[in-house]
């Protein structure tokens, strides 16, 4: 049984989803008393019956946020009644006046894309006393540099491949004028960090992390005093074997698994015990000021059947390591078969003895790359370096690309998987 959790709130969430639906019912038998060794782990397949459900079944005045699709093409419907939409709301109002403790701000600017947090986020930050606008997804990448030099924000919030995309176009005298930036939805490693708050002319500790899932909300958020993740009380986290979630070919290195999650306030989806195929590294329960927490050092891959070679991948690793050697770059990785290729695309001048370092490096704090390419899974890993983007036929700094960009690209045959 998870630590510091009590078995009542349990045994309620146990009924509750139970109560709720009723397919899960019939996967966990007529018992009613709950063990939680006995409670299967929602996977991907046992989820199918809820992310099948009939919409036209859900009331009209609940949220649906939909994300990738399942086996079948048809994207997953996630719902969020009142009460699980206020829940959310009311978490993120408590993390965000968390982090901002101590700064001196007054305006937000959303830019975030769509989904669940662009669609709240302007709500978020008016509950924390802060005005907040939110920028349209749709726009090039220099309207969103007008948008914050017309807004003068001091908080930022958006997502690490939005920032890139904001960076790749910004002139080195722009004046972002920002206080802080508070991320969500992907990776965003130290080095990577470190080097867009030199850009941004804040300091690392400035540029905040948080992490969430479409199917239970606010997961958790990076702590700069412990410089670890700290998950958010209600929700508790637990680390599995890939084999005991149904993916017994998928090996992953010592100190990963793969984080499963319990909500005890999410309703209107079965939180308890699901699989969320993100890897976890160096999940464990501590104490913090007298209470127990628990935390990791960061989420680093997703893993999953549809993800073939790709699952293998670390985007996290990968930009760390390259992060530390290229102040600027647009990263990018192509898995196509069994060749790996690192599209490194700068502004910067990279000598032939800094590529060899940035390739080493590569090499050798990714373990599972390496041991991929010894074993003949991968060929050898192609770096290239680019001066300009070749996929992109406007000039480059013009603005005119679209601002959010993938990071890793699948491809097995005429299959092929986006990976972030």
């Amino acid at each position: 049984m998870p630590i510091s959790k009590n078995k009542l709130s349990l045994q309620a969430k146990w009924e509750e989803v139970r109560q709720f639906y009723p397919w899960y019912k019939s996967i966990t038998g007529d018992r009613d008393a709950m063990d939680w060794g006995d409670i299967p782990l929602l996977t991907q397949e046992r989820l199918l019956p809820y992310y099948e459900s009939d919409e036209q079944a859900v009331p009209q005045e609940w949220n649906v946020y939909r994300t990738s699709g399942t086996s079948g093409n048809k994207r997953k419907a996630i719902y969020y009644d009142a009460i699980d939409e206020e829940a959310y709301i009311q978490y993120k109002i408590e993390m965000f006046a968390e982090l901002l403790k101590g700064y001196n701000v007054s305006r937000a600017l959303s830019d975030m894309g769509t989904g669940h947090a662009e669609a709240t986020a302007v709500q978020i930050f008016e509950g924390i006393g802060l005005a907040c606008e939110s920028v349209p997804f749709g726009l090039p990448a220099a309207a969103h540099l007008l948008r914050i030099a017309d807004y003068q924000p001091d908080v930022l919030y958006t997502m690490p491949s939005l920032l890139d995309g904001m960076l790749r176009v910004a002139p080195p005298d722009f004046k972002w004028g920002l206080q802080c930036v508070i991320l969500v939805g992907e990776p965003a490693p130290p080095a990577w960090r470190q080097r867009v708050a030199e850009r941004l002319g804040i300091t690392e500790h400035d540029v905040m992390d948080t992490l969430g899932s479409i199917e239970i909300g606010t997961i958790a958020y990076y702590d700069q005093s412990i410089e670890r993740y700290v998950v958010m009380d209600g929700v508790i986290a637990e680390g599995v074997t890939p084999a005991e979630a149904g993916l017994p070919d998928v090996e992953l290195p010592p100190g990963e698994q793969l984080l499963v999650l319990t909500s005890l306030v999410r309703r209107r989806f079965p939180a308890l015990r699901f699989v969320t195929y993100d890897v976890v590294r160096d999940l464990r329960v501590e104490e913090q000021d007298g209470k127990l927490i628990t935390t990791f050092e960061a989420i680093v891959k997703r893993v999953g059947p549809e993800l073939k070679h790709g699952e293998k991948i670390s985007i996290y690793d990968i930009e760390n390591a390259i992060f530390q050697h290229v102040q600027q770059a647009v990263v990018k990785v192509l898995v196509n078969g069994n060749k790996l290729q690192v599209m490194i695309t700068t502004v910067e001048v990279i000598n032939e003895a800094l590529r060899e370092v940035i390739r080493d490096e590569l090499h050798s704090t990714i373990p599972a790359i390496g041991a991929m390419i010894r074993g003949g899974l991968l060929e050898e890993m192609d770096v290239v370096f680019l001066s300009n983007d070749m996929d992109d036929p406007s000039p480059e700094g013009s603005g005119k690309k679209p601002i959010k960009q993938k990071k890793l690209f699948v491809q097995q045959a005429s299959q092929r998987s986006d990976g972030q």
